[in-house]
């Protein structure tokens, strides 16, 4: 019975639903684009590493994909399958050279929402996707397995992320902390940070497991965040992930901006102890499989006993 409420649950957040009739799959993509796959796909091209992780573990093939999916992901890809560039600088034309017959896409990144207009004239049915959450890659999941005609519930570790993070949520909400205790986000890059709200995959995941994000209500973090709005904020916890290539440039950029000035000491979460990195595979990068991991790590900071 547990399984099977999982299993339904899953459907619950699924943010489109497939419809296949005479072999043919109908769905909704993250742009509101109704798609159309006549067949199951055998020579699928994949623009973000971790979308192509997701489309091999539903059983897909891959004639092409972006190099993040080897230096990111660590897949092994097949000898066949060809790297078409970055997922910020996709080569068109080497994708167009291996006749594919469906494009997966991020509705997140402008590189490649700036192919619309190209992929439009083409023969080849595209999709974009948005997976922020664990509930958009339980989808996601759902959505490939119909696509590759393989059966959701076969694939074990969907109940090994979907069970555990439920369980995760479920302790943090019996604990008398939940939803008392503040947090920064901010990301930090080679030229700078930023804050980020709860619109992001870390930011769900504090927000889930009952953190107030103190961006989320105060628009001033997100336009200009500067040491005298931290100070004011003055948050509990603050949470750090970094972009780019070199995590220690990024890191180096939050000190120079803000950690090496005296006042930032007086920060309750530095007092505290409570300015923390986050993993970046578990809480930058899309964790897919690993999801559960993410809320555990939270859960363990905030409510071990």
């Amino acid at each position: 019975m547990k399984r099977i409420f999982l299993f339904c649950l899953m459907f619950l957040f699924l943010p489109v639903f497939p419809t296949v009739h005479a072999g043919e799959i109908r769905f909704t993509d993250a742009l509101g684009r109704e798609i159309i796959l006549e067949k199951r796909p055998e020579r699928a091209v994949s623009f973000l590493g971790s979308f192509a992780e997701n489309w091999l573990l539903s059983g897909g093939a891959l004639s092409g994909t972006t190099e993040d999916t080897v230096s990111e992901r660590g897949i092994a890809l097949d000898e066949n399958t060809l790297i078409i560039g970055t997922n910020k600088k996709p080569s068109l034309e080497l994708t167009i050279s291996l006749s594919p017959d469906f494009l997966i896409l991020s509705a997140e990144l402008e590189a490649h929402l700036a192919l619309k207009e190209v992929l439009d004239t083409l023969s080849v049915p595209y999709a974009y996707f948005s997976v922020n959450t664990w509930q958009e890659y339980i989808a996601m999941m759902n959505l490939f397995c119909a696509i590759n005609d393989v059966g959701a519930d076969s694939f074990a570790h969907l109940e090994t992320v979907e069970a555990p993070i439920l369980a995760e949520i479920e302790r943090a909400k019996a604990s008398p902390l939940y939803g008392e205790k503040t947090c920064l986000l901010l990301r930090a890059y080679s030229t700078g940070v930023k804050a980020k709200g709860s619109d992001n995959l870390a930011g769900a995941i504090l927000q889930d497991m009952g953190l107030v994000n103190l961006a989320d209500s105060q628009e001033t973090l997100l336009e200009s965040l500067s040491l005298e709005g931290i100070l004011m904020m003055d948050p509990d916890y603050i949470f750090i992930t970094t972009m780019g290539s070199d995590p220690e440039k990024a890191m180096i950029a939050l000190q120079e901006q803000f950690s090496s000035s005296p006042a930032w000491q007086a920060l309750s979460a530095v007092q505290n102890g409570r300015v923390i990195e986050l993993d970046r595979e578990l809480f930058h990068l899309k964790p897919n499989a690993r999801w559960a991991e993410s809320y555990q790590v939270i859960g363990e900071l905030l409510y071990a006993p």
